[in-house]
C-alpha cells in the first residue's frame, strides 16, 4: 500500500511538473509566428566584423560582442534557439526581404530610408566620429582642422554620406575646402589607411571607437564630439510583425529587470544605452 501511495505521489508530481512545463513552453510560444513557434527557431543574419558589438573571438572562432549576448538573452526570454547566419553587411537587409533570415541583429543604423521595406526595434545610441592618430594632436585640434583632407570611412555604412554632409555644412561655413571622403572595405581598413598616412582621420561609430583605442592603447585620438546621431535598431521584414512585437515584448521585459543593464555595462557601452526601446525612432509601448 505504502509503495502505491508512494507511486501515486510521484505519478502526480511528474504529471504537475510536466504540465508547468507544458504552460512555460506555450508561454513562452505565445506572440510568435506559427512557423518559430513550431520549429522554436530564430534565423539571425550578423556581419560578424564590427567590434564589440559583433565579431568572432580571435582564439576560439566563436561569434561573441554585445549583440550576441542581447540576441541570447532575447532567445531565453522567448523560449527559443537562434541560428546566426553570417554575411556581408550589404546583404543583411536584402536576406531578410527574401525570407532567408528572420531578423537582423547587427549594429544596423535606423535610417529612414531603410523604413520602406523593414522596421527596426531601437536598442542603442549611435554617433559618427571622427578620430585620428593621437600623433598629431597637435596638428589636428578641432574637425574644421580636417576641412581639405582625407577622411577614410567604411563604405558600407551611413557615415560616407554623414561626413559629406557635415563638410558641405561646417567647412563651407568656416571658409576652408570639402573633406575628401574615402570609402573603405571596413572600419579596420579605415584603421589601417590612418596608420599608412594615406587619410588624415577616419570616423566610425562612437560605441565602437573606445574599443579600438582599448585595443591600441595611445594610438587613436577622437576629435570633437559625434557629428551625426541614430539609433542602432533590430531589422524585421514588415510581413513579420509578429516577430518584430514579441522580441519588442522580451526587450521590455529585459529592459526592466536589469538584463539589458547588464549586457551594456559588460561590453562598456553605457554612453550608448538608451532608457527605453524604440520602435522605427518612436517610443514603443
Amino acid at each position: 500500500m505504502n509503495k502505491l501511495k508512494s507511486l501515486s505521489a510521484v505519478s502526480g508530481l511528474m504529471a504537475i511538473c510536466l504540465s508547468t512545463f507544458l504552460f512555460a513552453s506555450g508561454a513562452h510560444a505565445q506572440g510568435l509566428p506559427d512557423a518559430i513557434a513550431k520549429s522554436k527557431v530564430i534565423k539571425i543574419a550578423v556581419n560578424s566584423i564590427y567590434p564589440p558589438m559583433e565579431y568572432k573571438n580571435p582564439e576560439s572562432g566563436d561569434l561573441v560582442g554585445f549583440d550576441i549576448d542581447l540576441g541570447n538573452a532575447i532567445a531565453r526570454e522567448l523560449g527559443v534557439k537562434l541560428d546566426w547566419q553570417e554575411s556581408a553587411f550589404e546583404q543583411l537587409l536584402p536576406s531578410l526581404a527574401t525570407g532567408r533570415v528572420d531578423m537582423i541583429l547587427s549594429g544596423m543604423s535606423d535610417l529612414p530610408t531603410r523604413r520602406d521595406t523593414a522596421d527596426f526595434i531601437d536598442y542603442l545610441n549611435s554617433g559618427a566620429q571622427f578620430y585620428i592618430l593621437a600623433s598629431r594632436a597637435n596638428e589636428i585640434k578641432q574637425a574644421t582642422d580636417l576641412c581639405g583632407k582625407s577622411v577614410g570611412t567604411s563604405r558600407s555604412t551611413s557615415f560616407p554620406a554623414d561626413t559629406a554632409a557635415w563638410s558641405a555644412k561646417s567647412c563651407e561655413a568656416a571658409g576652408k575646402s570639402a573633406i575628401a571622403v574615402s570609402g573603405t572595405e571596413d572600419t579596420s581598413a579605415a584603421r589601417m589607411q590612418l596608420k599608412q598616412a594615406r587619410i588624415a582621420a577616419g570616423v566610425q561609430g562612437s560605441e565602437t571607437l573606445p574599443y579600438a583605442m582599448k585595443l591600441e592603447p595611445n594610438t587613436y585620438k577622437p576629435i570633437g564630439e559625434p557629428f551625426a546621431t541614430s539609433p542602432e535598431g533590430m531589422a524585421f521584414a514588415k510581413s513579420n510583425p509578429k516577430l518584430r512585437d514579441a522580441v519588442l515584448g522580451a526587450m521590455n521585459k529585459l529592459v526592466a529587470n536589469g538584463t539589458y543593464g547588464a549586457i551594456v555595462a559588460k561590453w562598456n557601452l553605457q554612453s550608448s544605452a538608451v532608457k527605453q526601446v524604440t520602435l522605427n525612432g518612436a517610443a514603443a509601448r
